[in-house]
């Protein structure tokens, strides 16, 4: 059940409905309900994937905390190994037998390795490292255990962060299901508006940018340099208002329900450096690996050369969670890379803005920084998004060797990028105001929400906007409903 279809505008007024009506001790178990229906409206069978996973990190933890030492560490293995067992199995088996047997092939080993292939199911990785977040703060001894499976089954399966997030901690989510929430219209209000500005960003931006991006990137040998560019610059924000949009709707459709999701997002394309975009996108799972993986590394309180193995590992496993392709790894160790660079060459950038008197200028100062990170963002995208390694390889190639608009001569025309898009100047020129609006909106309502930021605003600019953005949704937003990019992880 896709947040942008109309089944889902008829699931969650019922559930609203449904939940309010209820008396608050039989809440949870409707939500419950709710949930398991939402995700088997996907895939049914694999609801059993998920129940046999609660169970036993359920189990896990109450272990944990009635047991002392090695006792307690086997069981947070055996939670961890369960959670990533199912993992290795339903993503990633496919992707190590199909290296393992190419390596035996180029050795001359006889390596037979059973072929397995299977549908992943759905937020697969989501809702593991949500377990494991859990499982792991009780050992910590920062959570106490949850007594109540039901209650611990929906911190796992609550409908609205199931498929993609935000990646939830116990401490976050837990306590606000045994609270009692009464219909507030702020709520109603606050998360209707929030579930529009998702929808906008999604139908009418994300989509429309989708069917340039995968023409091109179905086909990076017949593209120039700068067409190859341009697209990446489109899908930087294709991926962006497609996967905040989704954030966007959980978010809503949760605090319509009294609960409160955490952000997953801040103007990250503003961001002045890598480690800042890093802040500022994807936050709950960048703060999962920091908390979970970087830290008990070591983090930064180790020898240069230690701290920069940590950087780049964390971000190896970042890019493999995200799928079992080397694309994705490579993603992964590029901004691995980009972190380390950036601490190794800060003394000669510093030396650079003291040469070119750039500390007397801060505003020209946060210009570059901020378009600097952005192109070697846009650029890493190519390797997230493109099919494979050769595809990525062709595109790189294209935009030393011809960045023109032409494959044939040297032609800047904006004409030529333009019938390689596949763009009228009308088509082109809707995409950009769309993501210039999109980004002054941003810029506006800097540290708020843009439904809190409207909430201060004069009635008639608030109706306005309202009115704009369900207009643009009714009459530009795609019509074919598009699976949401991170679905699939």
């Amino acid at each position: 059940m896709l947040f942008n279809s109309l089944s889902y505008f008829v699931f969650l007024p019922i559930v609203v409905l449904v939940y309010f009506l209820l008396p608050h001790k039989f809440r949870w178990g409707f939500l419950l309900l709710a949930s398991c229906y939402f995700y088997m409206a996907f895939i049914p069978k694999y609801i059993l994937i998920l129940l046999a996973l609660v169970l036993i990190d359920y189990l896990a933890a109450l272990g944990i905390e009635t047991q002392q030492g090695k006792k307690r560490k086997a069981l947070l293995i055996a939670s961890i190994v369960a959670n990533v067992g199912i993992l290795v199995v339903y993503k990633y088996y496919g992707f190590f037998s199909e290296n393992l047997t190419a390596l035996a092939t180029l050795l001359h080993w006889n390596l037979p390795l059973p072929i397995l292939k299977f549908a992943l199911p759905l937020g697969l990785s989501f809702h593991t490292f949500q377990s494991m977040s859990y499982t792991i703060e009780v050992y910590k001894g920062k959570w106490k255990a949850e007594r109540h499976l039901g209650i611990y089954a929906l911190y796992v399966l609550f409908f609205p962060q199931l498929v993609a997030g935000p990646i939830e901690r116990p401490a976050e989510l837990l306590p606000q299901f045994r609270s009692s929430h009464r219909p507030e219209p702020q709520n109603f209000s606050s998360g209707l508006k929030r579930i529009l500005w998702g929808l906008f960003k999604k139908t009418v931006l994300a989509d429309h940018l989708a069917v340039v991006v995968s023409r091109v990137f179905s086909g990076m040998g017949n593209f120039s340099g700068m067409t190859i560019i341009v697209t990446a610059i489109f899908f930087s924000y294709q991926i962006y208002c497609d996967f905040s949009g989704y954030s966007d709707i959980a978010i809503g459709s949760a605090q319509i329900l009294g609960l409160r999701l955490r952000e997953n997002f801040n103007n990250p394309y503003w961001a002045r450096s890598i480690r800042d975009f890093w802040k500022r996108w994807h936050i709950s799972l960048t703060s999962w690996f920091r908390d979970y993986v970087y830290i008990p590394l070591g983090g930064n309180r180790v020898s240069r050369g230690r701290w920069a193995a940590n950087i780049f590992a964390t971000f190896l496993l970042s890019g493999l969670w995200h799928g079992a392709n080397w694309n994705f790894i490579a993603w992964g160790a590029l901004h691995g890379s980009y972190q380390i660079l950036s601490v190794a060459t800060l003394k000669f950038r510093d030396s650079l803005k003291k040469f070119f008197h750039l500390l007397n200028y801060p505003g020209w100062l946060r210009f570059i920084g901020t378009a600097w990170t952005f192109l070697l963002v846009s650029l890493a995208w190519i390797f997230f998004r493109a099919p494979n390694m050769a595809d990525v390889l062709t595109s790189f190639t294209n935009i030393v060797r011809h960045p023109s608009c032409s494959l044939n001569g040297s032609s800047w025309h904006v004409s030529s990028c333009l019938t390689q898009l596949n763009l009228s100047v009308l088509s082109f020129g809707f995409l950009i105001l769309g993501i210039f609006f999109f980004e002054f909106i941003n810029y506006l309502n800097r540290g708020l929400s843009p439904s809190d930021f409207l909430g201060k605003q004069p009635t008639w600019i608030r109706w306005s906007v309202y009115y704009f953005l369900i207009i643009c949704i009714l009459f530009l937003g795609f019509k074919q409903s598009y699976t949401f990019i991170y679905f699939q992880f």
